[in-house]
């Protein structure tokens, strides 16, 4: 099959779990012989790389602005995709479901994944939410299929819009990483730091995690990994703390991040909106023990195989940090349920099976 990637940054994958998706569907998918592209935004992806581990790059400019960089990026792909002979175009975010309906006009599938409910994010205005809101809409009828990563998702969309969609989870690796260059340039331990990775917006949650280590009686390290555009006042306010053991790293990427995974006591994740999370399925799949904010996506993917606290109790979250810093006696075992899940549910190769079955039942319809 002739297949093409786009609403996302691009790859490498550098960013967030949209682009690392792409890369590691793509080069399954380009492995088994389907010719893949995979279209880049050029403030993100090297203009002059054309190929990337059997993926084709199209790198293409953008308006790098909060509101449009997405949307814009993505409008210009589908036009430059035109008359390229792509049998399937597979569209990220839900906001890009506006421009799913041009590919089939040359009898091209598109097959759309909305990832979690963007517009409760806090970042956008009123207007940003009430084109998200118009996009869920859209995205119920204008593409071929709809995807979703999360059953919470998938019933969201059945309840509000009657909908249906096809339910294809987010993927990771079980994995080990014996290497630890990282941890000696930030100066922590092996197991005697506590994880927390997110883009650093107010709906994940950095703060409560935060206010709550404050409280922990430890010498163990929190380590704040991220960054985010446009949240430059709310990452300020996290920098605040007076606790010498809370280190801000920035956003750290490739073998560095894998080495915090792999050799961290706890991984902490807070986040409220979206569906299955990239970086909690990584921490699973390197057999971290898990600490989660309550959601029904975040319960979904842990089952029994991490700690699920409201974190809006801090009294909660003391409690559970603390355990786990005295030494929580069954951490050992809550680290093998973690890795037995992603093995059994979140594999790479079996998701992508289930996109290529998809691409292939649209293309013979």
């Amino acid at each position: 099959m002739k297949i093409a990637i786009m609403g996302i940054r691009g790859v490498p994958a550098n960013y967030g779990g949209f682009e690392t998706f792409a890369e590691e569907m793509g080069w399954r998918l380009a492995a088994r012989g389907h010719a893949v592209t995979v279209y880049g935004r050029s403030h993100y992806v090297d203009p002059h790389l054309e190929s990337y581990h059997g993926i084709r790059l199209r790198v293409l400019p953008s308006l790098r602005t909060k509101y449009l960089d997405t949307v814009a990026h993505t409008a210009l792909s589908v036009i430059d995709s035109l008359g390229r002979g792509f049998e399937c175009i597979l569209i990220c975010n839900a906001a890009n479901a506006v421009f799913s309906w041009i590919p089939s006009l040359g009898g091209t599938k598109v097959v759309l994944n909305v990832d979690g409910l963007e517009r409760k994010r806090k970042k956008w205005n009123v207007l940003g939410r009430s084109v998200y809101r118009i996009s869920e809409w859209l995205a119920t009828w204008l593409p071929s299929a709809m995807v979703t990563d999360a059953a919470a998702i998938r019933d969201y969309y059945r309840a509000r819009y009657h909908a249906e969609s096809y339910l294809i989870p987010y993927g990771a690796a079980v994995d080990t990483t014996a290497s630890d260059g990282v941890l000696s340039r930030l100066n922590v331990e092996p197991r005697k730091y506590f994880l927390y990775v997110s883009r650093l917006e107010p709906e994940n949650n950095a703060h409560l995690v935060i206010q709550a280590f404050e409280r922990v009686k430890t010498d163990l390290k929190l380590l704040i990994v991220g960054d985010a555009p446009y949240s430059e006042e709310y990452i300020r306010e996290l920098k605040t703390t007076a606790s010498k053991n809370i280190l801000f790293t920035g956003a750290i990427y490739g073998t560095g991040y894998h080495e915090l995974q792999a050799h961290a006591l706890c991984y902490l994740h807070a986040t409220e909106v979206g569906g299955a999370h990239p970086a909690l399925l990584e921490a699973m799949g390197h057999g971290n023990v898990v600490i989660v904010h309550d959601t029904p996506e975040n319960r979904e993917v842990v089952g029994d195989a991490g700690i699920i606290i409201d974190m809006h109790d801090e009294a909660a979250l003391v409690k559970g940090l603390q355990e786990l810093a005295s030494g929580l006696s069954n951490k050992d075992r809550l680290r093998t349920l973690a890795k037995d899940r992603v093995e059994s549910f979140y594999s790479w190769d079996a998701i992508t099976t289930q996109y290529e079955k998809l691409f292939d039942s649209l293309i013979e319809n």
